[in-house]
């Protein structure tokens, strides 16, 4: 779930990958957490825009994709 109208500042957050990104990746999805919200951005394009979600979604989104939900056949 995407947080509508977050106004929380992603400037200064502290911005990380995957350890299993490796550490030359450059194609990458970065994400970044913050009071009330997680930020996700292309690592490609770290001024572009970010996606912010709530903690609860993200968890979630993760927790499937741990499980394999989002694998095609």
């Amino acid at each position: 779930m995407a947080t509508k109208g977050f106004r929380g500042d992603l400037t200064r957050a502290t911005w990380f990958k995957s350890s299993k990104s490796g550490p030359n990746c450059d194609n990458c999805v970065e994400v970044a957490y913050v009071t009330g919200a997680v930020g996700v951005r292309d690592s490609k394009d770290k001024s572009g825009p970010n996606l912010v979600f709530a903690p609860a979604g993200w968890h979630a989104f993760v927790a499937g994709a741990r499980d394999g939900a989002f694998l095609r056949d």
